[in-house]
């Protein structure tokens, strides 16, 4: 099969602040094993950047072959050049999902066999800046049934009671290891007023006991991210924190989010399936596990001003999946 790949810069329509940065673009790559489109969503912050992601997809090329129905036996193959690189494997991962439902004629959700997921309402990322502008910004974004607000800097409630002031929609508080355990028991304490439905990765990533110290003294449901990268990560969460966030880019791809979602399931924890910054491509992806997933925050597509697919919609606050076969999306400049 013929691998190939390319480099995007994805413009942030407004910059996006979280408790560890800004970002005004951030790099995507797409890669492309025959018909199929896969993504790499690099971040810093998992050790991974565009060099890095090639640098992978080059060792990986030869282990590619010639026949797509041998997805696992090349997955596997493919995971054994090195731990991690989460982002590298998933686009290598999603192009052969793409591709093989191309080639049978079925979307990716069915290959798997799940059930189109027709209740997906995806949260929209309020990013951190002034409660005013943050108040406009929720106001610009009607229709949306839940809001995630970004915190984890001095003015936490201020930027939380602007966002409340202009919806009575659900909101999700995402503080990205910003916060103390001690710290982060207080500021969610001080929450409950906002009806916040639940806190996402209140303290530092490898903090378990951090975690575990805020979910027993707090009532509204912790959701772990940052440090729950693959299946492992799920078993070492359990009784921590209620739920998990997974995003394709951070694990490697369909066919670990799927491990993560049974892992979670059989530990009893609430499963969030999550993205980076990214193009319709890694959120056609995440959509196709959706209608495993009790929360939804897909809405990276929405946040860039070049996306260079088509393919997904949005309806009241829904991301709507095309049935075409495959992950449903096409680059923009192909007929």
């Amino acid at each position: 099969m013929k691998l190939t790949y390319e480099r995007f810069d994805l413009k942030v329509i407004d910059p996006f602040r979280i408790a560890r940065g800004t970002t005004t673009v951030s790099p995507s790559i797409i890669l492309k094993i025959d018909g199929g489109f896969g993504e790499a969503a690099p971040s810093s912050f998992y050790g991974e950047d565009v060099e890095t992601v090639t640098s992978f997809i080059e060792r990986a090329k030869s282990l590619i072959g010639e026949d797509p129905f041998k997805l696992e036996e090349i997955l596997r193959n493919i995971d054994s050049i090195m731990e991690g690189n989460g982002s590298a494997k998933a686009a290598i991962d999603i192009a052969l999902y793409d591709n093989l439902g191309k080639l049978l004629g079925l979307p990716v959700y069915k290959l798997l066999g799940l059930s189109r997921p027709d209740s997906a309402y995806t949260s929209f990322t309020i990013a951190i800046d002034a409660p005013e502008t943050m108040k406009r910004k929720t106001e610009k974004a009607p229709g949306f049934s839940v809001y995630k607000v970004k915190v984890g800097v001095p003015g936490d409630e201020e930027m939380i009671a602007a966002v409340r002031e202009a919806t009575k929609a659900k909101i999700r508080v995402d503080a990205n290891c910003g916060w103390k355990p001690k710290e982060a028991v207080e500021k969610i304490k001080s929450l409950h007023k906002y009806d916040i439905e639940f806190v996402e990765q209140p303290v530092e990533r490898d903090d378990l006991e951090g975690l575990r110290y805020v979910r027993e003294r707090v009532d509204i449901p912790i959701i772990a991210d940052e440090g729950v990268m693959t299946s492992r990560d799920v078993a070492r969460h359990y009784r921590a924190v209620d739920g998990i966030n997974i995003k394709l880019s951070k694990c490697g791809g369909i066919r670990e989010g799927l491990r993560m979602i049974h892992t979670a399931r059989a530990l009893g924890m609430k499963v969030m399936l999550g993205c980076m910054i990214e193009t319709s491509v890694g959120i056609a992806a995440a959509m196709q596990l959706s209608s495993l997933a009790d929360y939804l925050d897909l809405d990276g597509h929405l946040l860039i001003e070049n996306d260079p697919f088509e393919g997904l919609g949005l309806e009241d606050g829904k991301v709507v999946l095309s049935d075409a076969p495959g992950l449903g999306i096409k680059k923009r400049d192909d007929s």
